[in-house]
């Protein structure tokens, strides 16, 4: 995989993550607490693909 897809993945699972946050604390203020779990969730899965990707791009990157 070229290095602009890793950086795309890494740009989009951060944005994801940006949104869920902002989501996760308005469900919390406004006491949807079920929602808080679900967006909470989504947001550490996506901040698990962005770390894994991350991780990756390095690997491949210093392995020249």
């Amino acid at each position: 995989m070229g290095s602009k897809k890793y950086w795309i993945i890494i740009f989009l699972t951060l944005a994801v993550n940006v949104v869920m946050l902002q989501w996760t604390i308005e469900s919390f203020y406004g006491e949807e607490y079920e929602h808080v779990w679900l967006y909470t969730a989504i947001g550490t899965t996506s901040s698990l693909i962005c770390f894994l990707t991350y991780w990756q791009w390095r690997k491949q990157m210093y392995r020249k």
